[in-house]
């Protein structure tokens, strides 16, 4: 049974969100304060978060910001203001997915579950083995260990990191605009969803790139889209 973290403020829309997803066999944990997530985080196995932004002590993005020190655990950001800034500040910090408040329940189950089914097939916990390991110069993608190393050291992605970045090396050289990634990432229709990807894609090369101002391996191709290089060292 997957352990889903809620942390929200206001306790009636953390006990709602529990309605809905105990509903569907979750088992869920609560937090008021991101103080209180991260304590839980450290005493216990989470399969997912759901994080609101604005709360007391420790709001959301320090949160995010203090999770990704550690844990890949995936994140949903829950947000009362609209505004494409505080979107992308989440997703900046870490997020792998944001929903505006008011939200539809089952919108936020959706969403629950398509996260899960990929942190659950980054785990591998599901998966046979093969030999799925993707390489371009120094860049190594073990998709059996899930792991992702550059000139031989390990780095950490989050899930959405991972997938994009796995897809982008299956098919090395190839350009993808931000409509296909988004579409064949999160496999629903790409509606303004620019901002979202070019934010994981920054972060992908912070992560794999000495110079993230003048990448070897991911390229951007203005007006055009994203590409990963192909490199035969």
């Amino acid at each position: 049974m997957n352990n889903i973290l809620v942390c929200d403020d206001d306790k009636d829309i953390v006990k709602i969100i529990s309605v809905y997803l105990t509903n569907e066999g979750y088992n869920v944990k609560t937090a008021y304060n991101g103080r209180e997530a991260l304590d839980i985080l450290e005493r216990e196995e989470i399969h997912l978060l759901i994080l609101d932004i604005m709360m007391p002590e420790i709001d959301g993005i320090q949160t995010a910001i203090k999770i990704r020190e550690t844990w890949a655990v995936p994140i949903i950001m829950l947000s009362a203001k609209g505004e494409d800034i505080d979107k992308i500040l989440g997703l900046n910090v870490g997020a792998d997915d944001y929903l505006t408040k008011p939200f539809n329940p089952l919108e936020l189950i959706a969403r629950v579950k398509s996260q899960l089914r990929r942190y659950t097939l980054l785990g591998g916990k599901h998966r046979k083995e093969s030999d799925e390991v993707y390489s371009t110069g120094q860049l190594v993608v073990d998709d059996n260990r899930k792991i992702v190393e550059i000139d031989g050291s390990e780095i950490k992605l989050t899930p959405i990191e991972y997938k994009i970045l796995l897809y982008m090396i299956k098919n090395v050289g190839k350009v993808y605009s931000s409509t296909q990634l988004y579409e064949n990432i999160w496999n629903e229709e790409a509606v303004g969803m620019d901002n979202v990807v070019a934010v994981h894609i920054r972060h992908i090369r912070e992560k794999i790139e000495i110079n993230p101002k003048e990448p070897r391996y991911l390229k951007v191709l203005w007006g055009i889209g994203y590409k990963l290089e192909e490199i035969r060292d």
